[in-house]
């Protein structure tokens, strides 16, 4: 069985194929860049004018930047919240105790569900209504809101599943030397879930990034919303409109680039952080948390919800 492969290496044929293929796609894509220009250029769309106002000072301090501000302020708050609900609902989900797991489920299907820009207009409309939080937060309130519950449930399956990824074993080794489930959980199995899904983890972290656009819809200051301020009193709202578009662009390549950074470190540490376990340190006295512990191996009933 050394000698099986999964596939056949392509022949000259068929790399002199994949060549042509490539070079086709790049021609396809330059064309089509050279039409939009064109198409852009006749509209006069690249004129000087249209485009001088964003060299200036005042576009940027008085609506890129609050803009950028708003955008990453919603971002931050709804990415630590959504962790901590995502963790806490994904632990839950595990749980061997049934009145635990069952509402958990329950919670992240059907946030996981509903759309996220109706949990928007729906928490700024509940906000404003009963005044409970000041009138100038209501829409940063209901962005935040409304991106927590949504990808909270969604890291709650990305932890579920890393749990499940991980060997039966690793759970066994720690109920063996005298940790309780609660105690396995979170010493043992969550450490590893998270790192193992942390690609995963890091892709949601730019979806609500982006998200933070929706709230342009409850006039939350964020950068959409600044763009057509811009195209409303100041220039032409497709300039502005390219100018945000390549701001996300920027910030979430830079989010990328630290998220496989933080990545690489995790996984550095926990390679060099090997050792044998010993209950010696450990209190095993104390049953704080889960009641027992569901892993990939041993639950059969949660596995398809």
């Amino acid at each position: 069985m050394s000698g099986s492969v999964l596939f056949d290496a392509p022949g000259p044929r068929s790399k002199r194929l994949y060549a042509a293929v490539g070079v086709a796609s790049i021609v396809a894509l330059l064309l089509a860049l050279w039409f939009v220009i064109d198409r852009f250029n006749e509209k006069g769309q690249l004129t000087a004018a249209k485009w001088k106002p964003f060299l200036t000072g005042e576009i940027w301090t008085a609506y890129l930047l609050p803009g950028l501000a708003g955008t990453l302020t919603a971002a931050a708050i709804s990415v630590v919240l959504a962790m901590i609900v995502g963790v806490l609902l994904g632990v839950g989900r595990l749980s061997a105790a049934v009145w635990i797991r069952w509402p958990c489920s329950v919670i992240v299907e059907f946030f996981r569900a509903v759309p996220v820009l109706l949990m928007m207009l729906f928490t700024f409309a509940l906000y404003a209504h009963y005044e409970v939080f000041p009138p100038e937060r209501y829409a940063l309130a209901a962005v935040v809101t409304a991106l927590t519950l949504y990808n909270g449930s969604v890291v709650a399956e990305l932890v579920r599943s890393g749990v499940f990824s991980l060997p039966k074993g690793q759970s066994e080794a720690a109920l063996a030397i005298g940790l309780t489930g609660g105690k396995t959980m979170r010493l043992v199995l969550l450490p590893q879930a998270i790192t193992a899904m942390l690609p995963a983890i890091v892709g949601q972290l730019v979806v609500i990034l982006k998200d933070t656009a929706l709230g342009y819809i409850i006039t939350y200051e964020e950068l959409l919303r600044k763009a057509e301020q811009i195209g409303n009193f100041k220039v032409n709202l497709l300039p502005a409109l390219i100018v945000v578009g390549a701001i996300f662009v920027i910030v979430n390549y830079l989010l990328g680039l630290l998220a496989n950074r933080v990545e690489t470190m995790m996984r550095r540490r926990g390679r060099s952080a090997g050792g044998p376990l010993t209950a010696d340190p450990i209190d095993q006295t104390g049953g704080a948390g889960l009641t027992g512990v569901t892993t990939g191996a041993d639950d059969t009933s949660d596995t398809g919800s």
